[in-house]
């Protein structure tokens, strides 16, 4: 453990080195999409899994240390409102490194993603003379998660309330020199710090990195048995120590009587409708916020190995998430909501000639597949979702990127998959969040004002029918989203159907053993009745009975 201290350590120094390195971000301005000798800046993008992003810029930040993240802020741009397009790991990176949104490339849930050879933004640059280099997690195609998380998104729209996940609990390794908990990410950081180092350190030609973290998404919870999920807060007592117990916010839960009924359908499936204590509440907080900053301490070793090789100077790095973490706001933990803590993402972007500054403009996880191509100087295909950040960032545009499009006064994000009885549908524009869900009819929508309610505890849209229309309106412009649910539901009950008739004989003990084994095994019959009703039923998205029959148990 001494050296695993010693290595952390080693960082530090950097933060000081740094300070005094403060003009990079305004003295070498792109020429040509060039540095000052003619070399196209570098770019390494690390995407770590379920950061909230509110913790770059927001009051809660006070609660823990993250100094590698704070260095990015002060020495370039951040994004205050800056969203996944869909809040869960494969939609959500099919996204980003396809540049369309999720109905676009059909990503439903996270089984669900690209074709293995789909044209990535990396492939382009590849193309283009830079040299790519992948390291981590990837998870944008298809064919990967549990048996569990597909079949629980297929029958999302059953008549069924069952728990999915095991209950949300906070695990500490009661060790003060304990660094490297996530050890399998710290061990892919290192890949990427050695390349930098031996391989970047030594190109002719422009590179581009990516570094795929799991953290600080929860660990696997075993007792949830066959396929289980991942409810377990782990860290250290070393990284708890960078959090301030005082600090953190215990969240306001709505009475159940009061949650709209997608969010109740959400709580109970994910084991949140239980009795938890503001002690147990605090708790997974604390080791969430203590897991945050381990993964900023890994993206420390990224930009240490900038600073020491001397590339810091000409490489863009862009740090940001696949989606949030409830960490038990709104009654729920894990991600698939449009609430800010699963769906408002950390993105923040330093490099060279980029102003360091607070941006207020919504943007998404799309927009990473232009800004890429925009910094290699590459035309930006017409189809695509995003816009190109760089505008924004730019202390100056010496020259303009064929095909940059002006930017839309809104973003979207969706969400198709499990522990959600409806497609989902958010339309954020200024300080205006629109939630609209199925077939536009058989779940209310929501609206919330977040310059008056950041903590989204008060819906709206009864209140305010005329710019509820208005937004629905303007959400119609973008995404005919009836029609989409339509086209979910219909594939779900395929895939459902394809894969019982696979199983023959064994399809009522395989479907038993899964994450809701202990409600499903209470009255197997009842549940088994129940897809069978909603296969032989016309297709539609989540049913009126489904919703009523959650109505009246709230």
């Amino acid at each position: 453990m001494g050296s695993e201290r010693g290595n952390l350590c080693s960082i530090i120094p950097i933060l000081t080195t740094l300070v005094l390195l403060s003009g990079f971000v305004s003295t070498r301005p792109l020429q040509g999409k060039q540095d000052s000798w003619g070399k196209k800046p570098n770019v390494v993008l690390v995407v770590c899994d379920s950061f909230d992003g509110r913790l770059t810029f927001d009051s809660e930040n006070e609660t823990v240390a993250l100094p590698f993240i704070s260095l990015m802020r002060r020495h370039g741009s951040l994004f205050l409102n800056a969203y996944t397009n869909s809040p869960i790991c494969c939609p959500s990176r099919a996204a980003m490194w396809s540049g369309l949104f999720t109905h676009l490339t059909e990503s439903w849930n996270n089984f669900k993603g690209l074709d293995p050879n789909y044209t990535t933004w990396m492939d382009l640059m590849d193309k283009q003379g830079y040299y790519t280099q992948k390291f981590g997690k990837l998870d944008y195609t298809s064919g990967h998660h549990s048996l569990s998380n597909r079949v629980e998104a297929w029958t999302r729209t059953v008549d069924l309330l069952l728990k999915q996940e095991g209950r949300p609990v906070a695990k500490l390794i009661n060790n003060k020199t304990h660094v490297r908990v996530m050890e399998k990410d710290w061990a892919t950081t290192d890949e990427a710090a050695t390349w930098i180092k031996n391989k970047g350190l030594n190109l002719t030609q422009p590179f581009v990195l990516y570094l795929g973290l799991n953290l600080p998404h929860p660990y696997p919870s075993p007792s949830s048995g066959e396929d289980y999920g991942a409810s377990t807060f782990l860290t250290s007592t070393y990284w708890l120590h960078r959090v301030k117990y005082e600090a953190i916010k215990i969240p306001k839960w709505s009475p159940f009587s009061e949650m709209h009924p997608v969010d109740y359908y959400s709580s109970f499936t994910k084991n949140c409708t239980g009795t938890f204590t503001e002690k147990e509440i605090r708790s997974i907080r604390a080791h969430y916020y203590a897991m945050c900053a381990e993964t900023d301490a890994m993206l420390g070793e990224i930009i240490s190995a900038l600073n020491e090789t001397r590339l810091l100077q000409n490489t863009h790095v862009i740090f940001t998430a696949d989606h949030g973490e409830l960490a038990m706001e709104h009654r729920q933990f894990y991600k698939m909501s449009m609430y800010e803590a699963s769906s408002h993402v950390p993105l923040l972007l330093m490099g060279p000639n980029v102003k360091p500054q607070f941006i207020s403009s919504v943007v998404s996880l799309v927009d990473i597949y232009p800004t890429m191509l925009d910094i290699a100087g590459i035309p930006i295909p017409k189809n695509l979702s995003g816009f190109s950040l760089m505008p924004l960032v730019m202390e100056k545009t010496v020259d303009k990127v064929p095909s940059r499009a002006e930017r839309s006064p809104w973003v979207l994000s969706e969400y198709h998959g499990c522990d959600v009885n409806s497609s989902t549908y958010m339309l954020r524009t200024d300080n205006w969040k629109y939630i609209a869900y199925g077939d536009g009819h058989s779940v209310f929508p929501q609206l919330f004002d977040l310059s008056a309610d950041p903590d989204e505890l008060t819906d709206i849209a009864a209140k305010f029918p005329a710019i509820t229309q208005s937004l629905n309106k303007m959400l119609f412009s973008v995404i005919d989203y009836p029609t989409v649910s339509a086209s979910v539901e219909q594939y779900n009950k395929q895939q459902f159907i394809n894969w019982k008739q696979s199983l023959g004989q064994n399809y009522s003990d395989i479907i038993a053993n899964l994450r809701w084994h202990e409600d499903w095994k209470k009255n197997p019959k009842k549940y088994e009745h129940a897809i069978d009703r909603w296969i032989k039923s016309s297709s539609g998205e989540t049913s009126i009975e489904s919703q009523d029959r959650i109505s009246q148990i709230i």
